[in-house]
């Protein structure tokens, strides 16, 4: 293969990914969406756990809910602060996706149906024409 070729490919694989990446968070975050709470809820709910825990007054059963609920809030605030930024994501897509679309044919609607906002859309400059 030509060394044209191989940088073709190359870009190819680079515009895929960036494009893969949003369109996996978007989905991933469409499934979270309605029962994650936010950091600073998460964290309220937590101090409210460990204030109950702490009042002792509680029968072993309820105890042993509240200490579920206090680890399960824990992993949540974990998994939340190992999400990727999304700034580099929506960056790389803005940059990749209309060489991308254009490539591959996807069109404006397609685009929008699968979730993308139409704000990214035209920054990555990816109109309704395409």
């Amino acid at each position: 293969m030509s060394n044209e070729h191989n940088a073709m490919i190359a870009a190819g694989r680079v515009e895929a990914a960036a494009v893969r990446d949003l369109l996996e968070e978007l989905e991933s975050n469409l499934a979270k969406r309605d029962r994650q709470a936010s950091p600073e809820k998460l964290t309220e709910r937590r101090a409210a756990i460990d204030s109950q825990l702490a009042a002792g007054d509680l029968k072993p059963i309820r105890r042993l809910e509240l200490m579920q609920d206090r680890r399960d809030i824990d992993a949540q605030l974990v998994a939340l602060a190992d999400e990727p930024d999304m700034t580099v994501v929506e960056a790389g897509f803005i940059t990749h996706a209309v060489a991308y679309g254009t490539r591959k044919g996807i069109a404006y609607a397609t685009w929008r149906e699968f979730g993308v906002a139409a704000d990214m859309l035209a920054r990555a400059g990816i109109t309704r024409g395409q």
